[in-house]
């Protein structure tokens, strides 16, 4: 980032407030983030078959000491927590590698190989992961993969571990919770686009690395950067009880659908006393809604499989890991610690639905709702990757919609609209820009965003108006407790001032396009219909899977709609093809020579595909954010 500001005293007396509040003195979490280590890799940086740099820890060296006045205090002793990397031992028999993505992969030995739980984000750290663990334990093979839940940075690495012929040949199982691959496929195709661009934000993709740049996400430090991956699943779980034995390694399974997922679940390794908690208990306070964007997530399911967890495993389990951050040993400070998990969500899901009874809206119950002590003052809960504030907005979402009752905010002009007007009723823009400093030199960043946000909209080219905004959003980024609220906060600074950064990981990757099933990708082209351009096109095609069905596609009205029952009318063109070679549609080019060179035959009018390609618009992965 170029540029950074120094913090201003609001902010500083800030962090010296939160030095004197929570209870740094516990250092537990450093204990049980250290044991167990036995290597790291040495550099940590791993690299492309190009030399192009996809992940490295090392640049996170300077998370050390004290909290610099340009980190908030709790987030910097997350982010040093965080930055602790290596093979660990968690028990004899399991092993974590840590800080080599966003995300952990575990190890759990059997009788002549391995049982993998997870597998980072990316190929190439999913291979230097198993690397670094066979360096030190042995080179034993893959028996199985489990895919705790549908999130690209705990299956997009799996190729580094196992191929696909591994997997086709029976060597290797791929364990799956219901319904993992059809949401780890929509996710990252339906809206991949928005959510990539604005997970570029949440991980603070373009930030230098820093006191006065990116810090950690609170959840890990990053997201690497290489080659995503996706085998499908040999064995799918689905009901909670279920009991598996591979290599010897038993795993007892509890589903968990609609927590930190639509499609998770917990593992318990009985011979080990160990549950593997996936990511519905980690150390900090999740996300009921994660700011990439996604669909609300359901808090009150998310603590009811908590409280079965204990009901299950607690009078037994001596040992929880996760699929992030560090484990924890000791049934009591276990049982003690799922419960504060269970609680947390719990406390946030019922208070918004009382407040929310009471006629509050998400932003009064945001500011209103206020935490227990015993949630306020652990560590585990605190809101370094989900808030308090944009987890109660999420609740309240969830429950009663964009809406929040007011007439006046029923028919709002957009953004850009209410901006010019904002403007000018408050005197134009340089007054507004004047008065916003007299609030800036005062501390009132919150107010100062506001105001200056809609200057910004109203006139993108004012420069003191951009200068204000970019150091406004620094400010609050410095504030910030939360992670990903300093990566937006930083990066909008950053976009401000050097302009667009684009899109820097891509998770619809070319495995997780070839899961697309047959009604997936049409819904998929379907969602790039640009609806005024085809007003008036009207066309039909026979799509004939050899190795399945007929399906009709109908575009009309600017819709495209498919169906599988029998036509009483031909079609204007018919497409024959495998489901492999279909796929070729999701990639857009929709020429004879693309087609035919795929193995797609085409019969009937030979303009039809074209188009219906001519009215696809695809994703912008570098739409603007912090400007209209």
């Amino acid at each position: 980032m170029s540029n950074p500001k120094k913090a201003e005293s609001t902010i500083t007396r800030q962090q010296n407030a939160l030095l004197d509040r929570l209870p740094f003195s516990d250092t537990r979490d450093f204990d049980d983030a250290t044991r167990g280590f036995i290597a790291r890799r040495e550099p940590s940086a791993v690299r492309s078959e190009s030399g192009d740099l996809l992940w490295d820890n090392d640049t996170y060296d300077f998370l050390d000491g004290a909290a610099p006045d340009t980190v908030n205090p709790s987030l910097w002793r997350q982010s040093r927590l965080n930055a602790i990397q290596g093979l660990f031992e968690v028990v004899p028999g399991i092993y974590q590698v840590r800080g080599m993505d966003l995300s952990n992969t575990s190890f759990i030995e059997g009788d002549e190989g391995i049982v993998v739980i997870d597998t980072l984000l990316s190929v190439e750290t999913g291979k230097a992961a198993l690397d670094l663990y066979r360096e030190h334990r042995g080179d034993r093979p893959v028996k199985a993969i489990v895919y705790t839940h549908s999130h690209v940075d705990h299956f997009g690495g799996v190729r580094g571990y196992v191929s696909q012929h591994d997997v086709d040949s029976g060597s290797v199982k791929i364990f799956a919770p219901a319904g993992f691959l059809e949401h780890a496929v929509s996710e990252n195709v339906y809206a991949g686009p928005a959510m990539g661009r604005r997970a570029g934000y949440m991980y603070g993709a373009a930030l230098d690395r820093g006191p006065q740049g990116q810090v950690g996400a609170g959840l890990g430090q990053t997201t690497s950067t290489g080659e995503v991956s996706l085998i499908p699943p040999t064995h799918t779980i689905s009901v909670t009880g279920h009991e598996e034995v591979v290599d010897g390694v038993r795993m007892v399974f509890q589903m968990a659908p609609g927590t930190e997922a639509p499609s998770e679940m917990l593992i318990y390794l009985p011979d080990h006393k160990a549950l593997c908690a996936a990511e519905d208990a980690t150390h900090t306070l999740h996300n009921v809604l994660t700011l990439r964007g996604a669909i609300v997530r359901d808090p009150h399911a998310w603590a009811f499989y908590l409280t079965e967890a204990i009901d299950l495993f607690g009078k037994d389990v001596e040992t929880v890991f996760a699929s992030h951050h560090w484990p924890m040993w000791g049934r009591d400070r276990i049982v003690e610690y799922l419960s504060v998990q269970r609680d947390i969500y719990a406390y946030l899901h019922d208070q918004t639905l009382r407040l929310l009874n009471k006629g509050l809206t998400g932003p009064e119950i945001a500011e209103e709702l206020v935490l227990p002590p015993v949630l306020e003052n652990a560590w585990s809960t605190r809101g370094y990757y989900g808030s308090v504030s944009h987890n109660v907005k999420a609740i309240y979402q969830r429950y009663m919609g964009w809406y929040d009752g007011n007439p006046a905010h029923l028919w709002q002009h957009p953004p850009v609209e209410q901006a010019k007007r904002y403007v000018d009723f408050m005197g134009g823009a340089d007054a507004v820009v004047d008065k916003a400093r007299a609030s800036f030199d005062a501390g009132d960043y919150r107010w100062v965003a506001e105001v200056v946000n809609h200057v910004v909209f109203a006139q993108p080219d004012h420069a003191a108006a951009r200068d204000l905004l970019a150091d406004t959003y620094e400010q609050l980024g410095y504030g910030s407790e939360n992670g990903t609220w300093r990566d937006f906060y930083l990066s909008g600074a950053t976009e401000l001032r050097n302009g667009q950064f684009g899109t820097p990981t891509e998770t619809n990757a070319p495995d997780v396009l070839a899961q697309l099933t047959p009604s997936m990708l049409f819904d998929a082209i379907a969602i790039q219909v640009d609806g005024p351009r085809a007003w008036d096109e009207k066309l039909t095609i026979d799509v004939v899977l050899t190795d399945e069905q007929t399906y009709r596609l109908r575009l009309a009205n600017g819709v495209l709609t498919y169906s599988t029952a029998a036509q009483s009318t031909a079609a204007d063109a018919t497409v024959t093809a495998t489901r492999t070679s279909l796929l070729v549609l999701a990639q857009g080019d929709m020429s004879a020579e693309t087609l035919t060179a795929a193995g797609v035959h085409v019969d009937g009018e030979p303009t039809v595909l074209a188009r219906l390609s001519a009215v696809l618009d695809p994703g912008d992965n570098d739409f603007a954010i912090v400007t209209p």
